[in-house]
């Protein structure tokens, strides 16, 4: 989809998304500095949109294996519910359009046989513990909100 195409429609409609609360054998939570707007510099838990006509357990697929490297099956992954993701600005930084995201968010506990992936959405990944992510000001607060 071309820029202003994609421009249009986040001007005109939420976007819905999945978000990966992956937690380790220690019950961190995996989070990857963006690069991106928006929320361009904070931590954020990983994930992305659902494209049109892709079924959740396709999604969950496709967004795991970009965002970290693997495949996570949607069935083992428990949706802890449904958040509004609203942003002042929006991937191309056009005056006045914001970003207002529906976000999926899905508890997902770490296969040891798992290798975390960074990948071109972020320039770092890093494992912090919930009190750790509460109590930073780098965590963004829509991140923080599934843990509130």
């Amino acid at each position: 989809m071309n820029a202003d195409k994609f421009l249009e429609i986040i001007d005109n409609t939420p976007l819905v998304s999945i978000d990966i609360i992956l937690r380790n054998s220690e019950g961190h939570i995996l989070l990857g500095k963006r690069v991106n707007k928006p929320a361009e510099g904070f931590w954020f838990v990983p994930g992305g949109r659902i494209r049109k006509n892709e079924t959740l357990k396709a999604a969950m697929q496709r967004i795991s294996l970009v965002e970290l490297g693997f495949e996570i099956d949607l069935h083992h992954a428990e949706m802890i519910g449904a958040f509004d993701h609203i942003y002042d600005d929006n991937f191309n930084a056009t005056d006045g359009v914001n970003t207002h995201y529906v976000a999926l968010g899905y508890n997902v506990k770490m296969d040891s046989q798992n290798k975390v992936k960074n990948d071109s959405q972020h320039s770092d990944m890093v494992w912090m513990s919930e009190s750790e992510l509460i109590n930073s000001e780098h965590v963004h607060s829509n991140t923080k909100a599934y843990f509130l």
